[in-house]
């Protein structure tokens, strides 16, 4: 080794954690376009976000800019915020944060819930799983989808430009969403999606019994609503459903993907290191165990 190398290495190390700092900003910053809120409220630089309890992550604060408030009364605010709302208050955390703030909420008794892998990939590396055929059906369509894709075995994956009330209702069925007030407002985050979408679906007999969405903003496509009823596992409908969404958005301009997943759903993880995803960072939740009084 020489003089020069010792020199630049700190230097690299430091350009390569801004680069990966910056980058998670962008992952950041799309996701929360791609998943609305019922109601948000925009507080020093804070982001107070509510949806009745659907999500962690439509249903906490998110920092996304400068804070001028004490910290301490920031806290208190929030705290009323959802106290009103009848809702524990819950903070995200990420790697931008920082860390003297979660150790602040967890003094003040705030218990860590859904911890959350972000996992990223460059479309030059995705591994598709490869189709059988696929159908273009054009009916007033403008999005250059296909109608459908056909995968070994039979499987069809369904595709839209749209997400549609019937998609919503039997997606409620498969992730098991049966709460009236969840039910009346769900379906309009979705709709308050500003990104375009594909909107991707595997039906048995007329019955929907896998989903997915992807969300394009700024190069990148995001997995979401990937579910697979309990009946149909363990037959390649996930793969399926994620290399129709990944292999369109790709024709669309897409150069790098992104999803989120739950920390421990080691099936999920395999498949999606298996399409060329690896792990970029990772968030939890700090959530209050009780309303304060």
């Amino acid at each position: 080794m020489n003089l020069s190398d010792t020199i630049s290495s700190p230097i690299s190390d430091t350009a390569a954690e801004s680069e990966k700092e910056a980058y998670i900003k962008l992952i950041e910053e799309i996701s929360l376009n791609a998943w609305p809120s019922h109601k948000i409220e925009l507080y020093d630089g804070w982001l107070i976000r509510f949806s009745h309890n659907y999500t962690h992550r439509t249903n906490s604060v998110t920092q996304v800019g400068a804070s001028l408030v004490p910290i301490e009364e920031k806290i208190k605010y929030c705290e009323a915020v959802y106290a009103n709302y009848h809702t524990p208050s819950i903070f995200k955390i990420s790697p931008l944060i920082d860390p003297s703030f979660d150790r602040l909420l967890e003094d003040k008794g705030y218990e860590i819930q859904h911890t959350t892998e972000v996992m990223t990939m460059d479309m030059q590396n995705f591994r598709p799983y490869l189709p059988v055929s696929a159908e273009y059906e054009y009916y007033g369509r403008n999005s250059g989808l296909p109608s459908f894709i056909v995968y070994p075995d039979d499987v069809i994956v369904l595709l839209q430009d749209r997400i549609t009330d019937e998609w919503i209702t039997s997606l409620f069925r498969l992730n098991g969403t049966t709460n009236p007030t969840l039910r009346r407002i769900v379906p309009s985050m979705f709709k308050a999606i500003p990104k375009e979408t594909i909107v991707a679906s595997i039906e048995i007999d007329g019955r929907m019994v896998a989903s997915g969405l992807g969300i394009m903003d700024r190069g990148h496509v995001g997995l979401y609503a990937i579910y697979v009823d309990a009946s149909c596992r363990r037959k390649r409908y996930a793969r399926s459903i994620c290399s129709a969404i990944l292999s369109e958005a790709q024709k669309k301009g897409a150069t790098r993907a992104y999803l989120q997943v739950v920390k421990g759903n080691t099936y999920a993880k395999a498949l999606y290191k298996s399409l060329g995803f690896e792990d970029l960072y990772t968030y939890w939740f700090r959530a209050k165990a009780s309303l304060p009084q």
